[in-house]
């Protein structure tokens, strides 16, 4: 290939030394004040860094378990029932199928996929829930002749564009506008609205167009890969299928596959707000299942939900009940190393967050901002918001942190909340993308063996284009409104 061997740091040493960096931080900036604010998940006020202790350091690991403790079960969930469907055989000859059905227009199926994970993330903040979708899209990409960065591109930089470019995404949009309300301000959502429509839409084009030109390289010629040799050899033996072989794809395959995307849709449709779409048809019945009404499920349900579908899928299969444990355990296995990297990625934010180091800069870069005209206001709270970010990757906690200090400063200031909203958005969105504290981000990588300092490359173009074209469209924004 000539390509040279190369070593990174793996996913883990990286969040590690992230930590070992924010308690030194934390240490240094110990005692200095701002001005009093409230923390999500507490009801007092603080108003100083609070320096970590060495027991505290120790117990990250732990203390990121117990908040991630929901997603941790539901990815250990998703393993298993992974495990039970690729038993059947039914999965490998779907997709040899699939890719020989579209030999030649491999590329339209890159475009489908990131315009619907796209749409996802626009309106109910498509994020957690792809990790779902890595191993599937993974094993079909490199079955159609492309590599595992390409399925990483088009899952993570499609729900990205979308959660960027929220529309009517609870967990963004919504919980920014609550922040706001609760000071006194009411946003017009009818601003809000188009302009997360624009930036979605600029952005998800951006991003279809860097992973299909990537894509269609690779497709050509092998040796462009991004991916280093050790990368490749992990792609081949996770994911590899021999498209030249004649699978049999049969009756029972087929209905195996059926049931396969039932799961997933159904999953998909239970994490839509539909109450607050105003469509209340699943009011009160649909609890029967989990206890909860379709359309509030999260975590919880969810993982449920796939552990019934695989019970099913086994029966399908017709396996025996010792069958379905040992593949259902095999399964859960092959994903713990993904389940301790969203442990300990949210053991980094949890430290992060409980050393009010985020408060701070919000205090201080709040300030600094004041008096600024329209276009370098928006340049600095955009740039807040990347750092803030990195510091926490929870839309909705940072919404409820910062939202009523800057959608504020803003009112205050005689500019557009509204644009405020957006400036959240698109740049916790753009962030996101890339942070190595999101278990989202780190997590899908590892199912899809590709490494963290490869993804950075692959996405560092892009992610340069999509913040100017986003700082222009919101300082327009600024001015106009």
């Amino acid at each position: 290939m000539g390509k040279k061997e190369k070593k990174s740091l793996s996913a883990f040493s990286i969040l590690f030394i992230i930590m070992f960096i924010v308690f030194i931080i934390s240490k240094l900036l110990n005692g200095i004040e701002f001005d009093p604010v409230m923390t999500k998940g507490s009801d007092e006020m603080v108003s100083a860094v609070n320096g970590s202790s060495l027991a505290t350091l120790v117990m990250i690991p732990f203390n990121g378990f117990v908040d991630a403790i929901d997603i941790s079960i539901f990815v250990l969930v998703l393993g298993g029932f992974l495990g039970i469907v690729q038993s059947t055989g039914a999965l490998e000859a779907g997709i040899n199928a699939l890719v020989k059905k579209r030999k030649g227009r491999e590329i339209s199926l890159i475009v489908i996929l990131m315009i619907l994970f796209s749409i996802g993330g626009t309106t109910y903040g498509m994020a957690e829930e792809t990790v779902a979708f890595y191993g599937v899209v993974t094993m079909a990409m490199v079955a159609a002749g492309f590599d595992s960065l390409v399925a990483v591109g088009t899952i993570c930089l499609g729900a990205g564009a979308g959660v960027l470019g929220s529309t009517i995404n609870p967990f963004a949009v919504g919980a920014a506008v609550a922040a706001l309300k609760g000071q006194g301000i009411n946003p017009n959502q009818g601003i809000i609205l188009p302009l997360g429509a624009i930036l979605w839409l600029l952005t998800i084009v951006i991003c279809i167009i860097t992973v299909v030109k990537y894509a269609k390289k690779v497709q050509a010629d092998k040796g462009s890969t991004l991916l280093s040799l050790q990368e490749q050899e992990d792609m081949r033996k996770e994911f590899a299928i021999d498209t030249s072989k004649s699978l049999e794809f049969t009756a029972k395959h087929k209905r195996i596959l059926i049931l396969f995307a039932i799961t997933f849709i159904i999953m998909i449709g239970s994490l839509i707000p539909w109450k607050d779409l105003g469509v209340n048809i699943f009011n009160g019945w649909s609890s029967f299942l989990t206890g909860a009404d379709y359309g509030d499920w999260y975590f919880g349900e969810i993982s449920m939900w796939f552990f019934i579908m695989g019970i099913i899928i086994a029966i399908t299969d017709r396996m025996s009940e010792k069958e379905t444990i040992d593949n259902f355990i095999a399964g859960a296995a092959d994903i713990l190393s993904v389940v301790l990297i969203i442990v300990v990625s949210r053991g980094v934010s949890v430290l992060m967050q409980s050393t009010h180091i985020d408060a701070l800069i919000l205090d201080r870069a709040s300030k600094l901002l004041a008096g600024l005209n329209p276009v370098i206001f928006v340049i600095g709270s955009y740039l807040l918001y990347l750092f803030l970010s990195f510091l926490i990757p929870s839309t909705s906690g940072l919404a409820f942190v910062s939202i009523p200090v800057m959608g504020g400063l803003a009112h205050a200031l005689g500019f557009s909340p509204e644009v405020m909203i957006m400036i959240f958005c698109a740049g916790c969105g753009i962030i996101n993308l890339v942070t190595p504290t999101s278990g989202v981000v780190m997590g899908g990588l590892q199912i899809s063996k590709v490494d963290y300092t490869t993804w950075v490359k692959f996405v560092t173009k892009p992610m340069l284009i999509i913040a100017i074209s986003n700082i222009i469209v919101l300082s327009l924004a600024m001015i106009i409104l």
